[in-house]
């Protein structure tokens, strides 16, 4: 399948996020021309994640802990989120709860390079030095897989360096934490996370996978839980074989906006290739809901159910 994007892609999101536009065609993002109505979350998860964002900017640790909160309540398992709540926590001098959401950062995101460097610098301010050691040793085996042939060597080498200083200073733990700049990476300008995303979709035309998955994230930590990304990012981690993480992608995507046929039409691949057909019909069954004139995405999953497999 070849994936085509929208002249505006996802910039003008990030921009005019409470609109919710398409910002993909061809299964990914196709289907989402508003955000859902009453059968969608109370807040949007898009829109707030910016607010939180730009609170950051602005050092308004306290805005950016309540728009990161309604991310939340939306998508609590969302990573940059959780993430970036823990740098709200440490600006405003709660390096304890700052912990505990670099923490679950981490866990919910294993690969983010930002939540093991800042949570190994963390629990070295709060006197823990078994635990940043332990945070250290996961960014080190990272760095060691990664050699130098992957694009997040010099990040994973600037973590590495900066939880070494972190350990190797006195603790703080009895001192409020300075205000913490966000990290550049973290804090993309919308035109960065326009790339990234184009660039993503460019590498899943050439079935460049991984490399893809990266460039996904990049556009995640810019946009926030955005559903088209969220759906690319199901639809990259199906073909690496990644089942279940692609089922929460997909799952994340339908909670923000439960009208996606994108993200519809691919959890029903999804359910195919697992062999629940079942479940697939159903989804079938939902996009013929939305689309009762008929659409690419019913088309195909139509024809994946048909086959019992990719058509």
């Amino acid at each position: 399948m070849r994936f085509k994007v929208l002249a505006a892609a996802l910039a003008a999101g990030a921009m005019a996020a409470a609109s919710g536009m398409a910002l993909a065609s061809g299964g990914g993002g196709g289907g989402m021309s508003e955000m859902p109505s009453a059968s969608g979350p109370a807040y949007d998860p898009v829109a707030e994640y910016q607010k939180g964002v730009a609170a950051l900017r602005a050092s308004d640790f306290k805005s950016a802990e309540k728009a990161f909160g309604h991310v939340l309540e939306v998508n609590p398992k969302d990573a940059n989120t959780l993430f970036l709540m823990g740098v709200s926590k440490a600006g405003k001098g709660d390096l304890k709860g700052a912990q505990k959401y670099y923490d679950k950062a981490a866990k919910s995101d294993p690969t983010l390079i930002a939540a093991h460097r800042e949570l190994a610098i963390t629990d070295a301010k709060l006197a823990q030095p078994d635990k940043a050691k332990a945070e250290r040793d996961l960014l080190q085996a990272q760095s060691d897989k990664c050699a130098t042939t992957c694009a997040q060597t010099a990040d994973l080498k600037a973590a590495l360096a900066a939880v070494d200083a972190a350990i190797a200073a006195p603790p703080a733990a009895d001192k409020p934490s300075a205000a913490l700049t966000p990290p550049a990476s973290m804090l993309f300008d919308p035109q960065d996370g326009d790339r990234a995303y184009v660039q993503a979709v460019s590498l899943i035309n050439q079935g460049r996978y991984d490399e893809a998955m990266v460039s996904l994230r990049a556009a995640q930590a810019v946009f926030g839980p955005h559903p088209d990304v969220l759906t690319y990012l199901g639809y990259t981690s199906r073909k690496l074989g990644h089942y279940d993480q692609a089922e929460g992608y997909y799952q994340a995507a339908l909670t923000i906006a439960p009208e996606h046929r994108g993200a519809t039409e691919y959890y029903g691949e999804l359910k195919v290739a697992r062999g629940d057909l079942p479940g697939a019909r159903k989804l079938l069954a939902r996009l013929d809901d939305l689309c009762p004139y008929g659409c690419a995405e019913a088309n195909t999953l139509r024809r994946w159910v048909d086959a019992g497999g990719q058509p």
